[in-house]
């Protein structure tokens, strides 16, 4: 799956989708063991394509990179790579890629009857309450992270 950059700002890198036209990387079938080895020939070979298991609608999906810890808790590393659906609708306990103030950021949503927090998941960072004086938009909706090992 290739990538376009189309913008870059101090906490997420936005890329969009560029499916490949190839086969697809080879899928072995049989789950990896993290116990005990499985014996070899128990293995099924077919072809996986990641741009149909993550991108679920081409129109509105999106990748960024992210850039900072405030959402090590939720898993979300420095570099990690976010595919997000813009979609999909916002709820509360989503992770949300936002546009506050001029700036992109990812977090938690906390949504209830007294309004709208935005929540990290590293304590070093702040809770962030939304009020109308923020220029605020919920641009997507995180739907899986791509890491490197």
């Amino acid at each position: 799956m290739k990538n376009t950059l189309l913008h870059k700002s101090k906490n997420l890198s936005f890329f969009t989708p560029k499916p490949s036209n190839g086969l697809g990387a080879i899928f072995l079938d049989t789950g990896i063991s993290a116990g005990f080895p499985s014996p070899a020939e128990d293995f099924k070979e077919e072809r996986i394509s990641l741009d149909n298991e993550l991108v679920k609608n081409k129109e509105a999906t999106f990748f960024a990179r992210v850039s900072g810890q405030s959402m090590i808790g939720a898993g979300l590393d420095d570099s990690d790579l976010l595919v997000i659906d813009r979609s999909l609708e916002p709820s509360h306990n989503k992770i949300a890629v936002c546009f506050l103030d001029g700036e992109f950021t990812v977090k938690r949503l906390k949504i209830d009857k007294e309004g709208l927090w935005l929540q990290p998941e590293n304590p070093n960072y702040p809770i962030i309450k939304i009020t109308e004086d923020n220029d605020f938009i919920i641009w997507g909706i995180v739907t899986n992270v791509i890491k490197k090992v």
